[in-house]
This record gives structure tokens, C-alpha cells and sequence, in this order.
């Protein structure tokens, strides 16, 4: 009977250490940015990749994930524009081609983690909807970011004076949608 109790409790502890690893879609998923001006109703908007996304679940939680954006991969419908959100002035994709988010927590609809743009890392929290379903797992939500938290200061009012109608707000949102697909399981350490 105790070796049966030993057993048990060993397979137990073994199940629960063992996390399913879902890879995001890339194809799939969909991240877009939405920047404000400071006077009237202007607000530039794009898309930007997915480079990469691992995700591990662990008894119906995400327990550790690490999403990777490729910088490079802003676009805009204005090529001027677009090129300057890629260059040193913004976010200068060419030093700082990828942006990573690392989940610290998911709890009550909140995520909370790591963001590291232009190699600066700060935290930050934001509203998402996570749902589980077969061998997919689907992550939606928005984050307001301050641009400025990360060094990108380009006509930021907190930075430079007199800018009028060419001042830019600090914040700007990003929208996501992402879709990844069940790989193989994996020791959650």
C-alpha cells in the first residue's frame, strides 16, 4: 500500500512538472500599431511581424512565455513615414531589429511581464483574453506603451519644447491577435 501512495504521489509531481509547449503562427497571428498626435485627431497606424512566439501551458495556464517582434517589419502606408519609424529617430530596427515580450504572470484577464524594445526593459501590464481550445491557443488584447520608457523621445513634449502641431503623444497601442499551435511536451523548470 505505501508503495502504491509513493507512486502515486511520484506521478503526480512528474504530470503536473510537465508543461505543453505551443509555437505561435506567425502567418497566423496579427500585431498592429496605432501612434497619436498630440493636437487634433491624427493617429498613424500599421502592422509590425511576429518574428517568434513560445508559449508552455501547465495544468490549463500559460506558465512561461516569450514573444519575439521583428522591428524591421513596421510598415506604413506612407514609405516616408515607415522609414522613419525604422530609423535611429524611432525605433532603428537596423541596431535593434527584434522587440521581446517575456510573460512573468497571467492571472484574472491581466498580463504582466517584460517588455525590452531598443534594448531597454521595462515592465508592463495589460489587459488579455486567453483561450484554449484543442491544440490551439489564442492570446487577444491591447497594450498602451510609453515609447518614451524605451528611449524613443522623437518629438515627445516630455523631451522638447515648442513642437506645436508636430508633437507626438508618449503612448501608442498595440493590438494583438495571436494564434499558436500545440508542439511537443516539455519539463517546465
Amino acid at each position: 500500500m505505501k508503495t502504491i501512495a509513493c507512486l502515486s504521489l511520484f506521478l503526480i509531481s512528474t504530470l503536473s512538472a510537465v508543461a505543453q509547449r505551443y509555437v505561435a503562427d506567425s502567418q497566423q497571428s496579427k500585431l498592429s500599431w496605432t501612434g497619436h498626435s498630440e493636437i487634433g485627431s491624427y493617429a498613424p497606424s500599421g502592422t509590425v511581424q511576429l518574428r517568434q512566439g513560445l508559449i508552455q501551458v501547465r495544468n490549463g495556464q500559460i506558465s512561461q512565455a516569450r514573444i519575439d517582434i521583428d522591428m524591421r517589419t513596421i510598415q506604413h502606408e506612407n514609405g516616408q513615414m515607415q522609414t522613419h519609424l525604422r530609423g535611429e529617430d524611432f525605433f532603428d530596427t537596423a541596431k535593434f531589429p527584434t522587440a521581446t515580450f517575456t510573460v512573468q504572470q497571467i492571472s484574472g484577464g491581466q498580463a504582466s511581464g517584460l517588455l525590452t524594445i531598443k534594448g531597454v526593459t521595462k515592465p508592463i501590464s495589460f489587459p488579455v483574453m486567453v483561450t484554449l481550445s484543442g491544440d490551439m491557443i489564442h492570446l487577444k488584447g491591447q497594450a498602451s506603451i510609453d515609447r518614451t520608457l524605451f528611449g524613443v523621445n522623437y518629438n515627445s513634449t516630455s523631451f522638447f519644447a515648442g513642437l506645436g502641431d508636430h508633437a507626438i503623444r508618449n503612448t501608442f497601442e498595440l493590438t494583438f491577435d495571436l494564434l499558436a499551435r500545440r508542439g511537443n511536451a516539455v519539463a517546465d523548470r
